[in-house]
């Protein structure tokens, strides 16, 4: 297929590499002065588009995916897709997807998960939302970039389905870090912990997979000195859309609400920017009840 990909950041880069390494023919624009092998760069994100049948995006935020569409959008020749993997919310995407079809194109709202890891093995998961008839078109394309592609209905319900997941995630991963900080000081050894939880009702992915206490479980950026694998400034930015949402839904998410709250204090006062999300643990092993 003949690609225009917008957005060669951290997670935009190896992904147009894998695609490129498969034999895909990809143009690609990034604001910054980048480089990716076997990717020919354009000198704006209307000309990377241009003639494309499929225009991938990866970019921070909803303001900026409203920008880049309305420039591509129109360089876009009709039925072809627009696929945006970037984690916005799910107004934006809507109202992309909205603009998108009104000029005769597919649109698709696909974040991922899987980071930076995954985006160079190849191995991400995408939450699409959109037409099935582009959904059909883009498939070959997640089976390069991913491991998995979940179609979810609608146009930002990929989104939806990023920003819940996300939400579980954030309230999980701080409950398991209180948990180890309340075992500490109750006296139980954190390996017995694990092995009591790991298998009982208290099971989750942050403590089975990405476990926060250093030393126990599969080897998780815990075992790295909390380098982060996903950073908690990232984690942070993904609960904050999830209360965005849940205001437009009229949806009561205290516990969500909560981990937003938690984070943000972490993140922007307690020196948590950079590290790693499950970098909590640490966090209240120094804090008392008050």
């Amino acid at each position: 297929m003949k690609i225009g990909f917008i957005g060669l950041g951290n997670m935009g880069a190896p992904m147009a590499a894998n695609l490129a390494r498969a034999g895909h023919a990809v143009t690609g624009f990034d604001m910054a002065d980048v480089s990716v092998e076997g990717v020919k760069m354009a000198a704006s994100a209307a000309e990377a588009a241009k003639g494309a049948e499929v225009v991938i995006t990866m970019l921070p935020n909803g303001e900026i995916l409203r920008k880049v569409a309305a420039e591509v959008i129109p360089a876009m020749q009709a039925g072809a897709v627009l696929l945006d993997c970037s984690t916005v919310d799910v107004q934006s995407a809507r109202d992309v997807a909205a603009e998108a079809a009104a000029a005769g194109l597919h649109a698709l709202d696909a974040p991922v998960s899987g980071g930076v890891g995954g985006a160079a093995a190849g191995t991400l998961t995408f939450m699409v939302g959109g037409g099935e008839e582009g959904f059909n078109i883009a498939r070959e394309l997640f089976d390069v970039m991913g491991q998995k592609a979940v179609h979810c209905g609608q146009s930002g319900n990929g989104q939806a389905a990023k920003i819940c997941n996300n939400m579980i995630l954030g309230v999980t991963m701080i409950a398991t870090c209180e948990a180890f900080a309340l075992a500490d000081k109750l006296g139980l050894d954190r390996q017995a912990m694990f092995d009591v939880v790991s298998t009982s009702s208290g099971y989750s992915w942050s403590m089975n997979a990405y476990c926060p206490a250093p030393g126990i479980g599969p080897k998780s950026p815990a075992d790295n000195d909390y380098k982060p694998g996903f950073a908690a400034e990232l984690m942070l930015k993904d609960l904050r859309l999830s209360q965005m949402a849940a205001e437009a839904a009229d949806a009561d998410t205290p516990m969500g609400r909560a981990a937003c709250e938690l984070y943000a204090q972490f993140v922007e006062e307690e020196g948590g920017k950079g590290r790693d999300f499950s970098a909590m643990l640490p966090r209240f092993e120094k804090r008392g009840r008050g």
